[in-house]
């Protein structure tokens, strides 16, 4: 209950930090940029609590899946070890292996999986990396993550318009504007990792050991994915890093990874099989 409560308050603080930095983006236009923000920001807290499990399979090209599917088998044999109640099911296709969870609560959850995961682990290995998922959601993660997620992708997109419309009113360009265009893609991605602190990766990564019984299916499971996101590409905003169970590689990248938004690979074995064994 308390786990829960802090949760809430870390979402509103969350909403209440992004909400101002769009103002303060809207700003950059004048008194009318600044009433569109805030009709803006209203519009974005509003959806990002409603929608954003929706916006974020969409980003992944997501397609639900039923029984049919051996990924939905796996999650429900999951859901029940963990007395959850049984979320959507998605597969991307992406090739770059990884998987996130997604929603404002567990009775709202979706779970996701890229074909390159399906296809480059064993059963048991894409076991352990649901059940990592499923952790998050009985952890309660899956809001903070989700409204954090889709509030700094909007702080980004709006970043951009700041450069391309302010800066491009005179030919000496808007100072502020550019200053915007700048930090603040970076900085969304820095506040996205703040909410997203390191220890819940760590509690997700132990409590889906738990759920799914052997630690070793999600440590096996998390080298291959380190390894293979190491060579192949995801096309997918760096606002979205921190939603996956491994940061991928984007074509994105640039000034933006000097936010990491996960744990390194060894810290995270460390904790799920003990040092002696790494």
């Amino acid at each position: 209950m308390m786990s829960q409560f802090y949760n809430n308050i870390k979402t509103v603080v969350l909403l209440a930090v992004l909400t101002g930095l769009i103002m303060w983006i809207g700003s950059l236009f004048g008194p009318n940029g600044l009433w569109f923000a805030l009709i803006f920001a209203g519009l974005m807290n509003f959806v990002s609590f409603f929608f954003s499990d929706k916006i974020a399979v969409m980003a992944m090209r997501g397609q639900l899946v039923g029984p049919e599917h051996m990924l939905y088998r796996i999650v429900e044999d999951l859901a029940q070890r963990a007395n959850l109640p049984m979320p959507k099911v998605f597969v991307s296709p992406q090739m770059a292996p990884n998987a996130f969870a997604t929603g404002r609560s567990p009775h709202h959850a979706s779970v996701c999986a890229t074909q390159g995961l399906l296809q480059m682990l064993t059963p048991n290995e894409v076991a352990g990396v649901m059940a990592h998922e499923l952790a998050h959601v009985k952890h309660r993660d899956i809001l903070i993550q989700s409204v954090a997620v889709t509030i700094g992708a909007a702080i980004s997109m709006l970043a951009h318009m700041a450069w391309w419309g302010g800066g491009r009113r005179n030919n000496d360009g808007h100072p502020l504007a550019l200053l915007g265009a700048m930090i603040l893609g970076p900085l969304a991605a820095g506040l996205i990792q703040a909410a997203i602190s390191r220890s819940r990766e760590f509690n997700a990564d132990s409590g889906g050991a738990q759920i799914v019984g052997d630690p070793m299916y999600l440590a096996t499971a998390l080298e291959k994915i380190h390894h293979m996101n190491q060579r192949i590409p995801m096309d997918v905003s760096p606002a979205f890093n921190s939603m996956f169970i491994s940061e991928p590689r984007s074509t994105w990248r640039s000034i933006g990874n000097l936010f990491q938004t996960h744990p390194p690979l060894e810290a995270r074995l460390v904790n799920l099989i003990g040092r002696e064994q790494v």
